[in-house]
């Protein structure tokens, strides 16, 4: 072989060699901006993945707009908002009750999400068989005397035999949606008070009723009758398990 073609051979030698080198870098580089983008473990697409980052995003955004930390636990005003996403039909009030508290702390709040307002923070009675202090049980049974929870939708006012109150339909199908035949209604009692805790270290306890201060009842449900949304939250695996709206 003589020396040109020699240095021919080089040439091409070493132009394939940085071909291939360049070649390797491209798809390295490809490799890892797909496994950046599009996690292995999973067969949801890059948009089911960005998706609930934005919904958290938002919902993380409203709880501080609104100075929700120190009031609402964030994890009771998640789930509540996520079934506000699902549930609403254009009406930005939205009540919590948080029964993962203890019936000692106010943990009823009405909120009004388009104002970024909270109208009213309030004791909240429980069901006599949800528990003493904590609600730690719940039920859909006609008879149980237990609170039940999720997501319920506010109907009309009446007066009965606690007063002015509220009918609750319950929006989750063998979770809650027992409430119209279990008479399972927003009123007013003389054992939601400040007084029955400073004797009693609790509040008294309903038939599974949330029943309120008699001083708020009213207030209360003129601001959430008429088809606003009611969540009742606990720390409760099961719940969160068999919702289907969470």
């Amino acid at each position: 072989m003589t020396d040109g073609n020699i240095q021919k051979k080089g040439i091409f030698e070493n132009h394939f060699l940085n071909l291939s080198m360049r070649t390797f870098t491209i798809t390295l580089f490809l490799v890892l901006f797909w496994n950046l983008s599009f996690p292995i473990g999973g067969d949801s697409s890059h948009g089911d993945i960005v998706k609930p980052k934005l919904f958290n995003r938002d919902c993380e955004l409203l709880y501080e707009e609104m100075n929700l930390n120190g009031l609402i636990q964030f994890n009771a005003f998640e789930a509540a908002f996520t079934g506000y996403k699902k549930l609403n039909n254009n009406n930005s009030i939205l009540t919590v009750i948080d029964f993962s508290l203890p019936s000692t702390e106010k943990r009823m709040y009405v909120l009004d999400l388009e104002y970024k307002e909270v109208l009213f923070v309030s004791y909240v009675s429980h069901g006599r068989n949800s528990g003493e202090n904590y609600a730690t049980k719940f039920s859909n049974r006609n008879g149980s005397y237990q609170s039940s929870l999720g997501f319920y939708r506010t109907g009309s006012t009446y007066e009965g035999g606690n007063g002015y109150s509220l009918l609750l339909d319950g929006l989750e199908k063998g979770i809650n949606d027992m409430a119209r035949s279990r008479a399972i209604v927003i009123h007013g009692a003389d054992y939601c008070s400040e007084t029955v805790i400073h004797s009693s270290g609790r509040l008294g306890r309903s038939f599974g009723c949330p029943a309120l201060p008699r001083e708020l009842t009213k207030p209360i449900i003129d601001a959430i009758k008429g088809g606003s949304l009611l969540f009742i939250y606990a720390d409760q695996p099961d719940y969160l398990q068999k919702s289907k709206v969470i």
